[in-house]
């Protein structure tokens, strides 16, 4: 495994087209391109790193995956009264849909639909207490407790969130919101600027690649049946509308983040994690949905592997 790492490191590091970082958010606009790191967690507790695997970045659209597993706890099948399940097909922060669809979002992992869920997830607790659960909750599953929230970064996405808080008022005008869109913005805002290296990202997803159960800890996160099914909205949903071509070029569910990095699960085999901020036409990682790709293809880990 190490030696596969390695390979595709080196691989990526001398590709000359790593994409574009996000511009729209400042704070992310200055981070350096040529960086890239990949980390792989065993439910046997063995960890494989190569490349700038110490390096933290803004994990952003990947902590939707730790608000719906925190929003399922809660509010159990309750939630899909608020979001829907299904794939978006129009780009992340797309309002066309919520127009059509009474201000419903069509899946929990499009800007919209974690708003939603950010909202749930709050239960009439002020935006500190409910940041504060999340980010405990990440420091659990990733057995870290240094993990924290990048302010600048926060602070970058609230100067800058005018289509996030457009989508949020749309939906609030179908009165679909319990708390002020200002609260919930700030919730959603923070939650997205959770700062983690990709070791530390790799682990807090163990628990999908573990039948829901933190390996390190023997503690059930989820059921079997729902760790199941949020790695099936990740297959479908979890790379906005490119997420058809990340199922048919890496066959693994996944969860990416304009901040460069991808979770990616291999379920009952491993949890994998990949930063490099480039991105693609449609916001997701180019390196790393291409190191994706070839780390599948050495291992035949895709989901849709006869074995």
């Amino acid at each position: 495994m190490q030696d596969i790492i390695d390979e595709i490191t080196s691989d990526m590091l001398g590709r000359h087209d790593k994409g574009k970082v996000a511009s729209y958010i400042p704070q992310l606009a200055c981070v350096d391109p040529n960086q890239f790191a990949i980390s792989v967690v065993l439910p046997s507790g063995e960890v494989f790193n190569s490349g700038c695997t110490s390096t933290l970045f803004s994990i952003q659209s990947i902590s939707k995956v730790f608000t719906l597993t925190l929003a399922l706890g809660k509010l159990g099948n309750a939630i899909w009264k608020r979001v829907g399940r299904e794939p978006s097909g129009d780009p992340f922060n797309s309002i066309v849909q919520l127009e059509h669809e009474q201000g419903k979002p069509r899946n929990p992992f499009v800007n919209a639909g974690a708003i939603a869920v950010a909202d749930a997830i709050m239960q009439g607790h002020p935006p500190k207490e409910t940041l504060a659960e999340i980010l405990q909750f990440v420091r659990f599953l990733a057995n870290d407790e240094t993990i924290a929230i990048d302010e600048k970064v926060a602070r970058s996405e609230l100067e800058t969130g005018s289509r996030n808080a457009s989508l949020a008022h749309f939906m609030a005008s179908f009165g679909h919101f319990e708390h002020p869109v200002d609260q919930v913005l700030g919730t959603y805002f923070h939650h997205c600027s959770i700062a983690m290296n990709t070791q530390q990202l790799a682990t807090a997803g163990l628990f999908l690649a573990n039948n829901g159960i933190n390996p390190s800890t023997g503690f059930a996160v989820v059921s079997a049946m729902r760790a199941k099914r949020i790695n099936a909205l990740m297959l479908t949903c979890g790379h906005y509308d490119g997420s058809g071509e990340f199922a048919f070029r890496v066959g693994l569910p996944g969860k990416s983040g304009v901040g460069g990095g991808i979770l990616a699960v291999a379920p009952g085999k491993a949890s994998i994690a990949v930063w490099s901020p480039g991105l693609d036409s449609v916001g997701n990682s180019k390196l790393g949905s291409l190191a994706l790709e070839k780390l599948a293809h050495r291992t035949g880990w895709s989901i849709f592997s006869a074995d």
